[in-house]
């Protein structure tokens, strides 16, 4: 089955969570996790969690995999902490979990984001993974950051994933 095939038949309605790293920001003050809720309603898909972490790896750590656990999202955003700063530790907090890199998505998003903001997506870290049978996303947490990997990579992309990291997910949920 093609690309095609398996986009037609893949989940239209999805489990969304949203988790916005951050020791500055709060859930009323998160809009790039506003804006992902807002869209990912928009797609048809439900917000099943959104909560803020501080920026602290192990707190990190242990967020994502409750969520992924308590509320098995089939796909899941993390927002914030994928700079070049020390406090930056999203990434090295999350990629030790994935069973599964999707090493597309950097690449692919590096590229998008160099034609947005030019040779400043050099500092710009990204990643996604699958983790049980959730697709992880981890994404700076700029808003136009957050607007562009949505619209342009995981959005369009996110019922094909979930048909084939999350498939218990979609028939036991």
């Amino acid at each position: 089955m093609g690309s095609r095939e398996h986009k037609r038949n893949a989940p239209r309605h999805l489990k969304i969570g949203i988790i916005t790293v951050s020791t500055s920001r709060s859930l009323a003050t998160d809009k790039s996790g506003k804006w992902m809720a807002r869209r990912a309603k928009k797609e048809g898909h439900e917000v099943v969690v959104h909560r803020l972490v501080a920026d602290d790896r192990h707190l990190i750590a242990r967020t994502v995999w409750e969520v992924v656990q308590e509320a098995c999202p089939h796909i899941l955003l993390v927002t914030g902490g994928t700079g070049l700063c020390p406090t930056d530790v999203t990434i090295e907090a999350v990629r030790p979990m994935f069973a599964k890199e999707i090493t597309a998505f950097a690449p692919l998003f590096a590229q998008l984001s160099f034609e947005e903001i030019d040779s400043a997506a050099i500092m710009s870290r990204s990643t996604a993974g699958v983790i049980e049978t959730t697709a992880v996303f981890c994404l700076p947490g700029s808003l136009d950051a957050c607007k562009l990997a949505c619209t342009a990579l995981i959005f369009p992309e996110a019922g094909h994933i979930a048909a084939h990291t999350s498939a218990q997910n979609l028939t036991q949920k």
